[in-house]
This record gives structure tokens, sequence and C-alpha cells, in this order.
């Protein structure tokens, strides 16, 4: 064995993935499968220890099992380990944990002064790296999980005594670089960065982390100080002072003979991902080599694409347009990992949800206690909230073979320490390519033979790619999407570097493109003074950023009987998931909202289990603020650029659970949001229109449809959620006076996604057409143009009109879109 993986170990061997999926297939009359792919295996190319490598490290590692690095692992630790900053993107379960250990390990050995900062997306995954470098049991290097779990009593050790400190971007943001001074002996010493799943670095979080990372490259390597003389102290040390000029909040350390520290090498993980050497650079502000060749064994695999079959119409539809939709993709799953359980073979289903996952665990469950009893009990949930004793107990017991089936969110597909499995299932697309196969290489037992099956949910993206299969075999995976310079971004990111130490002319050319406008703005808005010495923040109080753009502070959901916190909504979804009368779940139990207060930030509940669901409906508005680029196609024209949106969600629908039927629709009187974002557009002449068959009254449906689908289909163009984007459609558009489809990142100041599609609109209009033409419905359906978060209740929409409308684009549009 050659790789630190921990590798399951069941009790049987289970059936092939190719005999597996035979019996699956056979349990409906129509073949659900769309698609089989194969991926071959792959041998691993082991390559000696690197010379530098102490024999005490070496030694350890062979204690693991890990005998020999592979040849990406020690390409990727000689880069990091003679300075270069450097990117491991590789797939799932290809070892790229030992590619930054290695150089960082072998520096603490080396060098008794050495610190390494290790980062990862979620706690979870921080906790499983210290457990990997504590078990290699090496004197001197004081592993340390820093985070918000931390106890007080521990903190103050850690900062004096840990060298290799693991944490997370939030953590750093709100407490390691606020509080730099108590840091600085750690941060004068940083020889390293590790920035693990550094894909998950995208859009508005991305563009905040990618800020995180240079204001940390300025305290580690931004001033010039004597090398072993103590840093001067700020006059806020000495307690509050004044001048001509205004109080005096933080003043600088003024700058003494001396040669600024040496940056930290960065050394990224990141899954398989297009241009990681770009997509880091731009995420640490620093020219990135990458290793991308994996040369880690790979056991095959069979991938399965599968489309849950159409329900059947009832007796009692007496509609002469009647629109039939499929089993739900969450029963479906539910039903094959009851199936693999009871075939014996150990299996992962992947659901996007935590609701989700909970209900595919107790339908499987159900499911196998009425086939065989007790056997219900070796099938299990897992996801965010849990303890982390529960969830450790659980990756036990699925490798232990107590568990045969575990249904999980995506807590399990980011580098946690679980491989080796015989199926994974998963239910509904992640949203991009590299999440897929991050998930599917979950699959795959000791090198062997693995199943792996994505279930489509009724959606258009997920309807287009099980038919075209061409989308996800063979094709690369995306690049990571960010953008530093979103000024909704980079201003309170200036604004939290100058809180921590004054602003000068060398920083902001660290921050790059933008930063000086948004100082200017900062100072205009009385945020910083300037002075001949750099910018100071004004007040004393530190600035207030939300890395993740969730739009605001948090909601607490409170338990109004009993006072008791069941838990958050983010600021951004209140509206729509906790306005009075809204039904709202919590680990299965079922709440309906009293009262929402925006201003204290709470929505009371009480416990209730109605026969209804609720549904938010919106109104929106929009106009051009500028534009930044355009085509001209003739009677189409495609743009690029920023705007303003104003959205109030204004009612909700109560629906009955048994069957979608809408109960009422009651009136709401919340606030009006405003946003300005980056959106993409089209504009179409209504004599194009005329031309091609859309009578003026269809108009409105037909965009509105295209609209849809285009929403739908845009995360196969660029790294996101059909939930992070919005859009528009309107017959006469005051701004662009003519038919117009808009589309726009759902974050303050855009978060890429609009710009991805502006670049890539020939194909992604094409997919979006080829994916409502596929369908086989006659109106319109889930799988092509109804949207799920629809304010409008998907109406008007016209199925063969967005057709048409598309038609025209295409015909007129650019393959190029930006020539």
């Amino acid at each position: 064995m050659t790789s630190a993986a921990i590798v399951s170990t069941g009790s049987g061997p289970g059936r092939s993935p190719a005999e597996l999926l035979r019996r699956l297939r056979a349990r409906t009359a129509a073949d659900p499968v769309t698609h089989v792919e194969r991926v071959p295996p792959r041998s691993g190319v082991p390559v000696p220890w690197p010379a530098w490598a102490p024999p005490e490290l070496r030694a350890a590692f062979e204690r693991r099992g890990v005998v020999a690095p592979w040849r990406h692992q020690a390409e990727a630790a000689n880069l990091a380990y003679d300075g270069q900053h450097v990117v491991v993107a590789t797939g799932t379960a290809s070892g790229k944990s030992l590619a930054y250990q290695l150089p960082a390990l072998a520096t603490l050995l080396a060098d008794p002064r050495a610190t390494v900062l290790y980062l990862a997306p979620t706690k979870a995954l921080a906790a499983d790296q210290f457990r990997a470098v504590a078990e290699l049991e090496l004197e001197g290097v004081r592993p340390a999980c820093y985070d918000g779990d931390t106890p007080r009593a521990e903190r103050e050790w850690i900062r004096r005594h840990s060298r290799f400190v693991l944490t997370n971007p939030d953590m750093l943001h709100h407490g390691i670089l606020p509080g730099h001074a108590h840091w600085s002996g750690f941060l004068r010493r940083l020889t390293y960065v590790i920035v693990d799943e550094c894909h998950t670095y995208r859009g508005v979080f991305g563009s905040h982390v990618a800020h995180v990372l240079r204001r940390l490259r300025r305290q580690c390597g931004g001033t010039l100080r004597p090398s072993a003389a103590p840093a001067p102290r700020r006059r806020s040390d000495l307690g509050p002072g004044r001048s001509d000029l205004g109080p005096v909040v933080n003043a600088p350390t003024t700058p003494t003979a001396g040669t600024a520290r040496p940056t930290p090498t960065f050394v990224l993980a990141s899954a398989t991902s297009g241009d990681p050497a770009t997509a880091a650079g731009r995420l640490t502000g620093l020219p990135v080599a990458a290793v991308t060749e994996d040369t880690s064994p790979r056991g095959g695999v069979t991938f399965a694409l599968w489309e849950p079959p159409l329900l059947p119409a009832t007796a009692d539809d007496t509609s002469q347009d009647l629109t039939q939709v499929r089993r739900s993709a969450l029963r479906e799953t539910s039903d094959l990992l009851a199936d693999a359980v009871v075939e014996g073979v150990r299996t992962l289903a992947f659901v996007r949800s935590r609701r989700g996952a909970e209900v595919v665990a107790s339908s499987a469950r159900r499911a196998l206690d009425e086939a065989v009893p007790g056997l219900g009990a070796r099938v299990a949930a897992y996801r965010a909230g849990y303890l982390r004793e529960e969830r450790r107990e659980l990756e036990r017991a699925l490798l232990d073979g107590e568990l045969l089936g575990l249904a999980s969110t995506n807590a399990l597909e980011l580098g946690v320490d679980l491989v080796g499995l015989d199926a994974v299932l998963i239910c509904g697309y992640p949203g991009t390519r590299a999440s897929l196969w991050q998930q599917a290489g979950r699959a795959g037992r000791s090198g062997g033979e693995a199943l792996a099956v994505l279930v489509a949910r009724d959606d258009p993206l997920d309807t287009y790619l099980v038919h075209h299969p061409e989308a996800l075999f063979g094709t690369p995976v995306e690049a990571t999407v960010l953008d530093p310079a979103n000024p909704y971004v980079l201003a309170p990111q200036l604004a939290c570097a100058a809180a921590e130490s004054p602003l000068t002319a060398a920083d902001l050319e660290l921050f790059g493109d933008g930063a000086k406008e948004a100082v200017d703005a900062l100072v205009a808005a009385e945020a910083l003074r300037q002075r001949p010495t750099g910018w100071y923040w004004r007040h004393r109080e530190r600035p207030e950023v939300d890395l993740r753009g969730e739009g605001g502070a948090p909601i607490c959901v409170v338990e109004s009987a009993t006072g008791r916190l069941l838990g958050t909504v983010d600021g951004g979804s209140s509206h729509f998931l906790v306005h009075p009368g809204a039904v709202y779940l919590h680990q299965g139990v079922s709440y309906v909202v009293d009262e929402l207060d925006l201003a204290d930030g709470c929505a009371l509940v009480h416990a209730e289990e109605p026969d209804w669901s609720t549904h938010a409906r919106d109104v929106i508005s929009l106009s051009v603020v500028s534009v930044r680029s355009s085509v001209d196609a003739g009677p189409v024209r495609l743009f690029l650029g920023e705007v303003d949106v104003t959205s109030q969600v204004v009612s909700y629908q109560r629906r009955r659970l048994s069957s979608g039927e809408v109960i009422d629709t009651r009136p709401l009187d919340l606030p009006a949001r405003e946003l300005r974002t980056v959106a993409v557009w089209f504009t179409v002449t209504p004599e194009a229109l005329a031309g091609a068959g859309v009578e003026p009254a269809d108009v409105p449906g037909g965009l509105h449809a295209a609209e849809h689908a285009a929403i739908g289909l845009l995360p196969l163009m660029a790294t996101c959620d059909r939930w992070d984007i919005g859009g528009l459609s309107t017959a006469l558009h005051p701004d662009t006076e003519a038919p117009t489809v808009f589309v726009y990142d759902g974050h303050p100041g855009g978060a890429g996604f609009a710009e991805r599609a502006y670049g890539t609109a020939a194909a992604w209009l094409r997919a979006t057409r080829d994916a409502i033409v596929e369908c086989g419905c006659e109106t319109g359906c889930p799988s092509c143009v109804q949207s799920p978060k629809c304010g409008n209740g998907n109406n008007p929409l016209g199925k063969a009109d967005a057709v048409k409308v598309l038609e025209v684009v295409l015909t007129h549009l650019p393959d190029e879109s930006r020539a």
C-alpha cells in the first residue's frame, strides 16, 4: 500500500459492478439507464523518496503503509521544498495530502523554529488532517486544530507552542489576522501555507478567501523589520491618542532598516479542475506551478447514468393538458441504496441537502426492515450538524462493515479519509464535473472495480446530461471561477486589512486591480483616513465582513414556547424560508413561523405538522447600470454589464403535500432588497421573433421559458448552482427597448458566472435549446422549462416558442461570442 488513505475491509466482497448494475436495471420494465461509461483501471507509478526527506519522516510514513510516493506526489513535494508555489490537482484518493505533508514536515524537522499553517474549507476536514499528522508521532511538530470549537484554555498554548496549526479561512479571517500581534511569533516563522480542496473557493466565497490570503501574506512578509528585533509598539498599544487629524486608532509601525520576511511557500491541493495554475494564482496572487498528472493506481469504474421513470397518470386525471412527472430522485436513490445493501454491496449515496440525506436513509431503512427485519440498522445518514464523535463513529462503522449503506451530503466529498467503497450513488448532478468525479472517486476498494450511478433529478440540467453523456465523459472539468477585483469584496477586505495595520501604497499593489479605487471610496465614506504614511481605519470596531456572501447576518430560528434555539438561516434566504406562515423543517420535525423580526434577527416558530408546504413568490425589477462588452449580431445583441436588481417577496403559496395542489396564495409584507451585480443578457427584435413564428401574445411565455432553461443549463458552463443565479425576461424592457432575457449573478458585485456565460454564450444557449427540444413533454415540465424557484408560479411559459426564440439567437450569434 502506497497511499495513506483508509481502505475499507468489509465482511464480504459483494457483487461485481457489472452484475450489480444488471440486477438494479432489472427492477423496472423500462430500462432507466441512458448510458454506461467504462473507466479503465490504471497502474500506479511509484518513485524513490526525495533525498531531502529525513529518515525519521520516511519511517513514519512507512509505518502507516506508505512505502514510496507516487510520481505526482514527489514532483509536487520537490517543487514546494524548493520554494515554488505549487498546486497539485489530481483525483480522489490520489494521495494529495502526502504531497504537502512531505515538504512541510521535513522542514519542521530540519528547522526547529519553522511553522506551518493548514487551511481547509470545513472544520471536519481540518480535524481529519490533524489526526493524520498526529498519528505520524513526529517529535517537535506539535500539530493542533484552531477553530471555533477550540476551548479558550487551549488557544494561548496553540499560539505559543504549536508549529503545525490546522484551521479554516473563516477562523483566519475572524480570529488569527485580527489578533496578528498575538500570532507574531508563529507568522514570523511561517514557511508553508497549505490550502486544501482549493477548488471549493469559487464565486464570492473564493474572492473573499483570495483577499484573506493576501492579508495573511501582508502580515507574514510585507513589513520591513530587522530580522531579530521585535516590532515597534504601535501608538494604539500605548493608549488612545489624538492628533490634529482626529483620533488615532492604529498608528503604523515605523519601517526600520532590514529586509522583508520572505513570503511563505503556498502548496494547494485541488480536485481535478480546468487550468488549476491560473485559478490557484488568482486565489493566492502568486505565480503557481501545477502538477496534474495522476500517477496513483486506480481500479476500473463502471459509471451509469440513470433517469427515473415517468410516473403513470392517475385514474382521476381529467385535464387535457397533462404534464407527466418523473419519479423523484430521492425515492429512486433510496430504493437503489436498499437494493445494494440487500446485495451486500457497501454503498455511499450522495444527496444534495441535509433533509434529503435523512429522507433517503430513513426510506431505505424502512424498505430493508420490511424485507428483512433488522437489516435497516445497517443504513444511516451522515451530514453536517452531527457531533464530531457521531461522524467518526459512522465512518468507523462503514469501514468495519457494520454499516453497508450511508446517505450523505457532500460532507464526505471533501477529502475526508474514507475511500474503498463498492458503489456510489449520486442523487442529482452535484453542480460541477469536478464534484461529480470527487464523489464517484469514493468507490473502489483497494484498487478493485467500482460502480458509480448518477440518478437524474427532474431538472433541465440533469435531463440534458443523462442524454448527452459527452458533456460528462471525455470533457475537461470546469475552471474555478472567482473575481478578487469584485468591488463588493475588495472594499470590505481592504477595510479589514486597514483595521489590522495601516495600508500603504505597496499594499495596494498586493491587493491588485481596483484597490486604489476601493480605498478612495472608503476614504470618501469616512471609513479610512489618509495620512502621509498610509490609510488608517477610523473606527474602533472591526468591519463586519461575511466571507461566504450569504446576504447579511443570520436569522435565529427560535421555538416561541420554550425559547430554544433550533438553528439559523442566512439573511439572504430568510425572506423565502422563514417568512410568517412558512413551514420550517428541523431534524425531521415541522414548525410553522409565527413572526419574522428582521431588526432583531429572529424568527419565532411553533411545532406543527401541517399537511401542506409553503413556497414564497417574489417580484423582480431590473435596470441596466452600464455595459462592459457587447456583440452586435444584427437582430440579436448580446451584452455583459452591471445591473441593479430589486426583489421583493410578496406572497406565498400553500401546497398540499400529497398532491402538490395549490390550496391558496397568501400576501406578505416584507421589505424590498437591492442588489447591484453583473448580468449577461440578449435582445431580439420583434421583427425577428415574428419571422420565426412567435406571435406577439406568445413572446412573454417564450422568453420566460428560455430564461428558465438557460438558468438551468448555465452550471454546465460555469462552476455554479442554479440557486447562485437569477433571471428576468420581458417582452419590452425600458433600458433595451426590445424583448430581452437577463441572467444575473445572485451575489453583490457578481461572482464571475455571468462573465463565463457571456464568453460561452453560443455553446450555453445551444445546450439550452437542445435540452428543451429533446424533452418528451408536450408543453413544458421541470425537466426543461419549469423552474422550482420561479416567483411567478411558472406562468406564462411557452416551450415551443422558447425553442423558436433560441433558434433566432443561435442563427445570428457567432460561435465566438466575444467576436
